[in-house]
C-alpha cells in the first residue's frame, strides 16, 4: 500500500491515508481535520487521485486524532473503526474539546466496526493488522503493514518518545508492556509512522529511545 501524510494544526497530529494503487480503495487514519482548509486538503487528495475511501480508522479517540471523523463519514459514507475500549472517549468528545480549552463544536464518535486485536482491516489487496497497545488510552490500538513494512503507531510510540499516560484512561505500566512485548516484537526495519511527529523505525527505538532504555 502507499501512504501519505498530512501535518494539521490540532496538537500537530499526524493523519494518514493509506491506499491500494492498484483497486484505489483507501482508508483515512486519525481525520485530526479541525479547519476547512484541512479539510478541503484530505477530500482534494482523495478525489483528485480517484479514491474509494472504504475505511475510517481510529488509533484512539481523543479529540485531535478523531476530530474530522463526522465530517469524513457525512462526505464520505465510510464506516468508523476504532477500539471498543475508547467508546467512552468517543461519547465526551465535547468534554475533551472544553478540557483543552478549544472553541470548537465537534460531534460525538460512533463505532462502526469494533476492532480487536490480531483483526485483519482489508484496503483493496492491503491489509492492516491490528495491534492492540493499551496505554496512552485503553482502546490505543497500533496498525501493522507486514507486506510493506511499516506500523502507524497512534500516541504509543514517537521518535524518541512515548505516549503521554496522564490523561484519563492513560498507564505508564500499560504503555511499556504494550511497547516491549507487542512493537519490539516486530522487524527492526519496520517503519514507525507516528500520530505526531517524524517517522522512524523500531529498530532505531529499541536502541536509541531514552524512555525506552
Amino acid at each position: 500500500m502507499k501512504i501519505a501524510r498530512f501535518n494539521l494544526s490540532l496538537f500537530g497530529i499526524n493523519t494518514y491515508a493509506l491506499y491500494d494503487p492498484a483497486t484505489k480503495d483507501c482508508a483515512i487514519i486519525d481525520p485530526g481535520m479541525s479547519s476547512e482548509a484541512e479539510r478541503n486538503a484530505v477530500a482534494t487528495f482523495i478525489d483528485n487521485n480517484h479514491l474509494n475511501l472504504t475505511h475510517i480508522i481510529n488509533t484512539h479517540l481523543h479529540i485531535d486524532h478523531a476530530i474530522g471523523n463526522s465530517w469524513l463519514k457525512s462526505k464520505y459514507a465510510a464506516p468508523v473503526l476504532a477500539s471498543e475500549s475508547d467508546l467512552p472517549l468517543g461519547e465526551r468528545m465535547r468534554d475533551q474539546a472544553t478540557m483543552f480549552g478549544l472553541p470548537i463544536k465537534v460531534d460525538a464518535v460512533e463505532i462502526d466496526r469494533k476492532l480487536n486485536d490480531g483483526d485483519i482491516i482489508s484496503i483493496g489487496e492491503g491489509r492492516l493488522k491490528v495491534i492492540t497497545v493499551p496505554g496512552h488510552s485503553k482502546g490505543s490500538i497500533a496498525l501493522y503493514d507486514e507486506a510493506d513494512g511499516f506500523l502507524i503507531s497512534g500516541d504509543t510510540l514517537f521518535a524518541g518518545g512515548v505516549g503521554r499516560t496522564d490523561l484519563p484512561g492513560g498507564s505508564s505500566k500499560e504503555l511499556m508492556e504494550s511497547i516491549h512485548t507487542k512493537l519490539f516484537k516486530l522487524p527492526k526495519d519496520t517503519v514507525v509512522y507516528p500520530g505526531h511527529g517524524p517517522a522512524t523505525t523500531i529498530g532505531h527505538e529499541m536502541h536509541s529511545n531514552p524512555f525506552l532504555q
